[in-house]
């Protein structure tokens, strides 16, 4: 069984392709000319800081907004000026919007209704989708009666009933306490990816997307920075904003020297005895098994993740591995390569 509900088999298997998609206001530009292509099953997080572009694209990609320019195609199918009601699009925010005086079947129920599905099928797809998100036992419940992470089932169950082309999801865990993100991260991931629509998750969260995502985009002012798997992104990032903005606790950078900046991360530092960069510990952090080390140095303080105890105050040497350091060009932030790191 796909995890998602499929469409008929008349239909287009989706993809979506954004081709230089930009969105203005005036004199400001929300969306600079982004492109990019999901496949069919794959989930693609949209990740940056506040103001970066994320919720502008969700509501291009909803048709709640026009596109200044530039095409979006869903299974090869033109739908920049199509209205939002006939995208097939379904949406899913960070508040549940759930009627308060219906059950979870009423509230999955309303929208099929108004939309005429006959009784019978739209009992079977209720059924479907209570089963698929482990509902079946609380169809009879409100809201109120349910935890934070049923209720969000519920919003998705109610968005997939929609049988969508495309799925879009706005920080739907963001009113969620960290433990119950942790625990339903691994549970969204088996319901969203491997299904027939493409997948764009929202969030401001680089571990919910490292996590949740087959691919992230991280985007900054309206401007794609980078598309490419989390791996990727944090191992050969694209530019010294794309280092700083993945990895927690966050790269190190030390001051530009002869036109480039050497970034190292955290947990690529460790204590030499001889050979290093000399240093002293000014203050920690304890992170479960490891310290979070603030040391001063010479070139600037660093930050060291380390197993061992170190006392407050005691001097060491500290020394990493030439494979582990990234370059960056000091006046416009690209990242070097190793020729041009070298030279």
């Amino acid at each position: 069984m796909n995890p998602l509900p499929t469409m008929d088999a008349a239909q287009e298997r989706p993809g979506l392709r954004l081709d230089a998609v930009s969105r203005r206001l005036g004199e400001r530009c929300l969306l600079d000319a982004l492109s990019l292509s999901v496949g069919a099953g794959e989930c693609l997080a949209l990740l940056g800081p506040s103001g970066c572009g994320k919720t502008t694209t969700l509501r291009l990609l909803a048709g709640l907004d026009p596109v200044s320019s530039g095409r979006i195609l869903l299974g090869g199918q033109d739908i920049t000026d199509q209205p939002g009601g006939q995208r097939q699009v379904a949406m899913v925010f960070q508040s549940y919007a759930l009627y308060p005086h219906l059950s979870v079947h009423g509230n999955l129920s309303l929208g099929l209704r108004i939309r005429g599905v006959p009784l019978r099928e739209r009992e079977q797809r209720i059924a479907s989708v209570l089963e698929l998100l482990q509902l079946s036992d609380l169809q009879q419940r409100r809201p109120a009666q349910l935890s934070g992470g049923q209720r969000q089932r519920v919003a998705l169950a109610r968005a997939l009933l929609r049988q969508p082309r495309l799925v879009l999801l706005d920080e739907p865990m963001s009113n969620l306490d960290a433990q119950l993100r942790e625990e339903l991260r691994p549970e969204l991931r088996r319901l969203l990816c491997g299904g027939e629509p493409p997948v764009i998750y929202v969030t401001h969260d680089q571990q919910e997307a490292m996590g949740m995502a087959d691919r992230i985009a991280l985007l900054r002012d309206g401007r794609l920075q980078q598309l490419g798997t989390a791996r990727e992104l944090y191992a050969k990032p694209a530019n010294r904003f794309v280092a700083g903005f993945l990895g927690r606790p966050a790269i190190n950078l030390l001051p530009p020297e002869g036109g480039r900046q050497l970034g190292l991360r955290p947990e690529h530092l460790r204590p030499v005895n001889e050979g290093g960069l000399p240093a002293r510990l000014q203050r920690r952090e304890w992170w479960g098994s490891q310290q979070l080390l603030w040391l001063e140095t010479p070139r600037g303080e660093l930050r060291m993740l380390l197993g061992a105890q170190i006392e407050l105050g005691e001097g060491l040497q500290v020394g990493w591995n030439l494979d582990d350091e990234l370059w960056f060009d000091a006046a416009g932030g690209e990242r070097l390569d190793a020729v041009q790191a070298g030279g």
